[in-house]
């Protein structure tokens, strides 16, 4: 794959958490835009009307739908999100035939005011369901201790050739969005796995170019992060994010996915 070099998917996480209107026609045609302008990936929760966490599919089930009818765009869906749901409910996405990848989440963390609980036998759980599905795995690592986590579960399951691993920075409460703490982080990723950066609260694009540079394969962009085109200027819909997401890739003589390239390069679908 060695014309894959200079290629990285950039992901699409549209919806805010604290969006309480869920549209499914909104959402579907913001994705499209983002497919557009260059978005290899979308990343959705299953959500109700008011936003809120839930275990019934109905709604994401129908902006899926609209979703495909609209492009190619891999779908990935959450297993996770600070929710009183049981590990069953939140592996309700694993079991639908439009999604094609989903968040793993291997530890548990503090994030805000809360904690994101994901005790061992519920991991555990989520991977043997994820994996009997066929679902593409995205390793969701907040702290150093959930990547070794991960490194564990890969002795004792088989995931598909090569495991993804989204290093997240920059939410309250857990490793801090600066270079040393990626650093830190990557440091920990094992050999023959690839990784991309997740950043919460996001104001510039400086530490996503410098993730880009020390090699990240992913780079995820959306509300669901932050809406912010630099340190003054919100986005009102996710495709301008996209769009300088890919003029930061270019600048750095990179090009963006397709989807086409990204399910090949990550084994999505096998």
């Amino acid at each position: 794959m060695k014309d894959m070099e200079q290629k990285v998917l950039v992901n699409v996480a549209p919806v805010a958490a604290t969006d309480k209107v869920i549209i499914p026609e909104k959402i579907a045609e913001d994705v499209y835009e983002c497919y557009k302008a260059g978005a290899a990936m979308v990343h959705l929760h299953v959500r109700d009307r008011e936003g809120n966490l839930t275990k019934d599919m109905t709604l994401l089930e129908e902006t899926l739908a609209m979703i495909r009818r609209d492009s190619d765009i891999v779908i990935e869906v959450s297993t996770g999100g600070v929710s009183d749901l049981t590990i069953e409910e939140r592996c309700a996405p694993l079991y639908s035939g439009l999604v094609e990848a989903c968040s793993l989440n291997v530890g548990s963390t503090n994030l805000g005011k809360a904690v994101y609980c994901n005790p061992m036998d519920d991991v555990e759980y989520c991977v043997r369901e994820m994996l009997k599905q066929k679902k593409t795995p995205e390793v969701e690592t907040f702290e150093i201790g959930h990547t070794w986590a991960m490194t564990q579960l890969m002795k004792k399951y088989e995931f598909a050739d090569p495991v993804l691993f989204s290093v997240v920075l920059g939410h309250e409460g857990e490793a801090p969005a600066t270079p040393q703490a990626l650093a830190a982080m990557i440091q920990m990723i094992p050999a023959g796995t690839i990784w991309g950066i997740t950043q919460a609260n996001r104001r510039d694009f400086s530490l996503l170019a410098g993730a880009v540079g020390m090699g990240a394969k992913t780079v995820r962009i959306g509300f669901e992060d932050s809406n912010y085109l630099n340190a003054v200027t919100q986005a009102d819909t996710n495709a301008p994010l996209v769009a300088k997401t890919v003029r930061m890739l270019r600048a750095m003589d990179k090009e963006p996915m397709t989807p086409g390239e990204a399910r090949e390069f990550f084994g999505i679908g096998r």
